[in-house]
């Protein structure tokens, strides 16, 4: 079975680290929630949820993923892009060309890590200025190789149905879409 991991720091936004869950889950591929901060319980941006992730990314081997998410949310995404340790694994990652996804503010960890310059991408509008080096086309969710970047929480189911699309095949994506409405 195919794993993912989905990286959480305190603020993330909440539909945005959601709708890759769930539909993760619909289609069978397995997700683990990663605490960054050294919690395992991480609250949202606007206090609405804590979600219980399954480990700290300080304990945690990811070296099995085949896929990761990161979500934003304010102060999410800084929380993410100032941990060194977060910025090793996206590194890791993108340069062993395993599944880089990042949606909102999250593309800024791509250049905190130092990865990926010159790709295509889209993010939030109040830091594409912080995406200097980087092919910024806007637009919703936009792919460029290994990388998916999407530009906010408007975009997260189709934020996570592009990642989907990536892991599983077309029956299974195509079940998961009916069954959303999508």
């Amino acid at each position: 079975m195919k794993r993912v991991y989905i990286l959480l720091a305190e603020g993330f936004e909440c539909v945005e680290a959601l709708a890759p869950i769930d539909v993760m889950n619909r289609a069978g591929v397995e997700l683990k929630r990663v605490a960054v901060g050294g919690s395992l319980n991480v609250t949202s941006s606007h206090g609405l949820i804590t979600l219980a992730c399954d480990m700290l990314i300080e304990d945690a081997d990811l070296s099995d993923g085949v896929a990761l998410i990161l979500p934003g949310g304010n102060p999410g995404y800084v929380n993410l892009r100032n941990s060194k340790l977060v910025c090793s694994v996206v590194r890791d990652y993108y340069n062993s060309g395993r599944l880089v996804a990042a949606i909102c503010g999250a593309p800024t960890v791509l250049a905190a890590a130092g990865v990926a310059q010159g790709r295509s991408v889209t993010c939030h509008t109040t830091v594409c200025e912080e995406m200097g080096d980087y092919n910024f086309v806007g637009g919703s969710v936009v792919e460029d190789d290994n990388l998916i970047t999407a530009a906010g929480a408007g975009l997260s189911v189709d934020f996570a149905l592009a990642i989907a699309e990536r892991l599983v095949d077309v029956d299974t994506l195509s079940r998961v879409r009916r069954g959303m409405e999508v």
